[in-house]
């Protein structure tokens, strides 16, 4: 019989004695664990799911147990990982689903032992931690893909979803989480209510603006597109199918990848080193070519590290004053 948890309650007189406690009802305990698991996003969450089943599978065919999993258990799955060429970041998610799984269960993490987190650095130190950053779809790119977009209903939806991600400096999420009810359009031009975010997972939210464009405005743009599809409320971005009939249906962040990728091509650049995030680092790098304040970019890109932020001015300013010019 497991032992019954018991609560010790406290008299004037100093004296304690304890009493048995009945168990909670297996609901309350189970909306407890839903909320526990709330801290995540849920795209973390998904990515964290699939990653533990294949190193649950991975145990299974060697026989041995998962959860709880022992630490030589968690280093040489991490190892053979590498060496079927998995990427030091997608080896760091790895291990990241497994300590999350285990905490969520109860268990101490195997991934706190010494021997699981130099299997990590070693990792890292033999294949390397630079990641493979994606092209930036910078102003000039944007304006072409838009002129570019197809007829139709699909083509103002796209020609809205390039430049409104663009302006908005937007993660794909954020950008097909938008509702009408989010977007107000002004004299000036939008103000537009990112809910939830990356760096926001408690949904404080956070209103951007988008000015009018003179060239490709994405203002005009949305208005055509969403007069054209008839939407009044609900998600601004949606699946539309052939023939132009539209649906209730959210448009999924990955849509957003396959509208960047089929209009990067049309201007013949290689549509492997763009995806959606292309949109907002586009931005970023055509803001601090202009010359905008890193601050002024963060307001609108809301980076929590100014460092990541100061990667992308320092790219595209590589020879702008350069300590050395006019040395030789």
């Amino acid at each position: 019989m497991p032992q019954v948890p018991a609560i010790i309650y406290s008299t004037p007189y100093n004296r304690t004695y304890s009493a048995p406690l009945p168990a909670l009802p297996i609901d309350e305990i189970e909306r407890a664990y839903d909320f526990a698991k709330q801290d995540k996003a849920a795209s973390t969450r998904r990515c964290y799911s699939s990653d533990f089943k294949i190193f649950a599978r991975w145990c299974a065919d060697r026989n041995v147990c998962a959860l709880p999993a022992k630490p030589d258990t968690v280093a040489a799955f991490l190892a053979a990982e590498a060496d079927r060429g998995r990427k030091p970041l997608t080896i760091g998610r790895r291990c990241a689903a497994i300590k999350y799984t285990h905490k969520l269960a109860g268990h101490d993490s195997p991934t706190d032992s010494e021997a699981v987190k130099a299997t990590v650095r070693g990792i890292r130190r033999a294949l390397g931690v630079a990641p493979r950053k994606l092209a930036a779809a910078t102003a000039d790119k944007t304006v072409g893909m838009v002129m570019l977009a197809r007829h139709g209903l699909i083509g103002k939806r796209d020609r809205a979803l390039l430049l409104l991600g663009f302006s908005l400096a937007a993660r794909r999420s954020e950008l097909v989480a938008l509702d009408v009810s989010d977007i107000e359009e002004v004299p000036e031009g939008l103000r537009v209510r990112i809910k939830k975010s990356k760096t926001d997972q408690e949904g404080a939210g956070v209103v951007l603006a988008v000015p009018r464009g003179s060239i490709a405005c994405p203002v005009k743009a949305l208005r055509e597109y969403l007069d054209a599809a008839g939407i009044t409320s609900g998600p601004v971005f949606v699946q539309i199918r052939r023939g132009g009939h539209v649906t209730p249906n959210r448009l999924g962040g990955e849509a957003v990848r396959r509208v960047v990728k089929l209009q990067i091509k049309k201007l013949g650049l290689d549509p492997k080193n763009y995806g959606a995030h292309s949109l907002r680092a586009g931005a970023i790098t055509s803001a601090a070519a202009r010359g905008a304040s890193v601050f002024k970019i963060r307001d609108q890109s809301r980076h929590k590290s100014i460092d990541v932020l100061a990667g992308y001015v320092r790219d595209n300013n590589l020879f702008q004053d350069h300590c050395l010019s006019g040395l030789l």
